[in-house]
């Protein structure tokens, strides 16, 4: 199953950069995986969506967590558990939402690349 792999290979990058880097690149990078993470997990959950509805879905989520930091308290579950603080985030950032974009439109290239009927993962176009 193709979603999974990309799942899991897409978390273990992500994880990777976020513990090797502290530089910037490292969290424009970690902020567009998040999207494509967010993307493969809605192309495992809803394999007949298609590749534009899982990338749509998945963005959007992104953008739901961004904008839900907005709230005070998601700062403080994220400074409490470390794992809050990987998916919620901590503080809203605009140009975030840009990065978001990316990973969901890198996302459906890999899916579009990936599910090709024949390949084994199944037709999600």
């Amino acid at each position: 199953m193709w979603s999974l792999g990309c799942v899991v290979v897409t978390l273990g990058v992500g994880l990777t950069v976020n513990a090797v880097s502290d530089s910037d690149i490292a969290g424009y990078v970690g902020d567009a995986l998040y999207a494509t993470l967010l993307c493969f997990l809605v192309a495992l959950g809803f394999p007949r969506w298609g590749v534009w509805w899982s990338a749509a879905v998945g963005g959007g989520l992104s953008w739901g967590v961004e904008f839900l930091q907005l709230a005070p308290w998601v700062g403080a579950l994220g400074a409490r558990y470390p794992v809050a603080h990987l998916v919620l985030g901590s503080t809203f950032n605009a140009p975030d939402l840009a990065r978001y974009v990316v990973g969901a439109a890198f996302g459906a290239v890999v899916q579009l690349i990936l599910f090709r009927p024949g390949r084994g993962g199944g037709a999600l176009v």
